[in-house]
């Protein structure tokens, strides 16, 4: 497994080289000019000519991608044209909020997710069959923004039950260790922070969970189906299983691994940025602040955050591809 690892880390160059590549090719031909941006639509002839001098933008596009490939080989992805703030340092101040928010809603589509799939293939052609999967059409088909206003509208502004946007009230005094604020309020046992924490976090959890969560059900009951007819599974009950034995312990987990590949693609994808949830929601994550960036031309921040996303997209396949071994032994890595 150890070779099998090393192999799959080596082939990150490549991959991040080719993402590096495009990602500097397509935010170039996008229509802007992020001097324009930065010092307005009255600013001088002269002085967006020495703005862009010193940025760099004058030079031919071979000279400022291999200028920003030898920054990244140094572990330098530059800095912000707006803010002039080091590029990893607002990755890392944004990517908690993603992670919290990932992490959240990724719980909710795989407890809720699985358990839909599970029952629904058990009892097949049932009503809760037919319900579950018309369910999981409709939130697959549901777009996000529609979905987050609607949310919004109910338990925020009809209901009063949930705060609309952002991830704290700004009543609310948390000691930030982490950047998880549901993590930093258990460590710090600030439990007002924790209960304020988590009334924020569920809204757009709830909406970003939507699309995984029907994604998860309709893989877990199409897979579950197949294992249920394998003759161990009527082997098993003929032995006088019980049937949550049989359910949990022998079909589940063998119908658990398409069900991995798919979790680990989900939560790869709500990693790079779940850009409509954390827009509606005023969620300082790293879609939002992707978004912002791209408005301002801010070519350093987006460069660096692709690059960032697609490190992170390979890693969780990664995690993924090993986590295989442990549900089912007879896989051999080569």
């Amino acid at each position: 497994m150890l070779n099998y690892i090393v192999k799959r880390l080596l082939l990150l160059i490549p991959v991040l080289l080719g993402v590096s590549f495009l990602a500097f090719i397509l935010i170039h031909l996008v229509p802007g000019d992020p001097a324009q941006v930065m010092l307005g639509e009255r600013a001088t002839p002269q002085a967006l000519a020495q703005l862009r001098q010193n940025l760099g933008l004058n030079d031919p596009l071979y000279v400022q991608y291999l200028r920003f490939l030898g920054h990244i080989l140094q572990g330098n992805f530059g800095r912000s044209i707006q803010t002039q703030d080091p590029v990893l340092d607002d990755l890392a101040t944004h990517f908690p909020a993603t992670l919290e928010l990932t992490i959240a809603a990724m719980f909710i589509a795989v407890v809720f997710g699985i358990t839909a799939g599970t029952i629904a293939a058990v009892r097949q052609y049932s009503i809760f069959d037919n319900v579950s999967m018309v369910g999981a059409l409709v939130g697959v088909s549901m777009p996000i923004f529609w979905l987050g206003l609607l949310l919004i509208w109910i338990f925020a502004q009809v209901l009063g039950w949930l705060p609309p946007s952002s991830r704290l009230s700004v009543t609310t005094d948390l000691h930030a260790i982490t950047g998880l604020y549901v993590l930093d309020a258990l460590l710090t046992g600030n439990f007002p922070a924790l209960v304020d924490a988590l009334k924020h976090l569920l809204l757009p959890s709830l909406a970003l969970a939507t699309i995984p969560l029907s994604i998860i059900a309709r893989m877990t009951r199409s897979s579950m189906l197949e294992v249920l007819h394998q003759d161990y599974i009527r082997t098993a009950r003929a032995k006088g299983l019980t049937e949550n034995v049989v359910i949990f312990k022998h079909a589940l987990k063998n119908a658990f691994l398409p069900v991995l590949t798919v979790m680990g693609l989900q939560f790869g994808s709500l990693l790079g940025g779940a850009v409509m949830t954390e827009t509606i929601f005023s969620w300082p994550g790293i879609g939002r602040l992707m978004y912002n960036a791209i408005l301002a031309r801010d070519f350093p921040v987006v460069q660096g955050g692709i690059l960032f996303i697609a490190l992170l997209f390979v890693l969780i396949n990664l995690l993924v591809d090993v986590l295989y071994k442990f549900f089912d032994p007879k896989i051999r890595f080569s």
